[in-house]
């Protein structure tokens, strides 16, 4: 399972960072994606990072060098820090689980987190 936490309301150009907890799998074997559904949009990928190739993370154009994908393996844990928040990056994010990078590239995940309301104020 992935529990989330995190999220909130922060006017732009502030910061938030969401967590997404793991259990039931060694998450040293997965890769973790974190994606988002902005209302009336269809749901796209942020970042990823791949727990079993070294640490390989991606991030989509729109969130490069604003946010950061980290993974804690002690703590079963994977962050997404988010700087430089702008209201365009309003969305519901949820973190997913995979085994295989080539699937969160392509959204699908063997696992899901509940979701966390990122809200940007202008």
């Amino acid at each position: 399972q992935l529990v989330q936490s995190g999220g909130g309301l922060v006017q732009a150009g502030g910061s938030l960072r969401l967590s997404c907890v793991t259990s039931g799998f060694i998450l040293a074997d997965y890769g973790i994606g974190w994606f988002r559904r902005a209302p009336g949009k269809e749901r796209e990928g942020v970042s990823c990072i791949s727990n079993s190739l070294g640490g390989e993370t991606l991030y989509a154009d729109s969130v490069k060098g604003r946010f950061t994908v980290s993974s804690d393996n002690a703590k079963n844990t994977v962050y997404l820090q988010m700087d430089s928040l702008r209201p365009e990056d309003t969305a519901t994010y949820y973190c997913a689980a995979a085994p295989d990078m080539s699937r969160l590239r392509v959204g699908i995940g063997d696992y899901w987190g509940q979701g966390t309301q990122v809200t940007v104020s202008s």
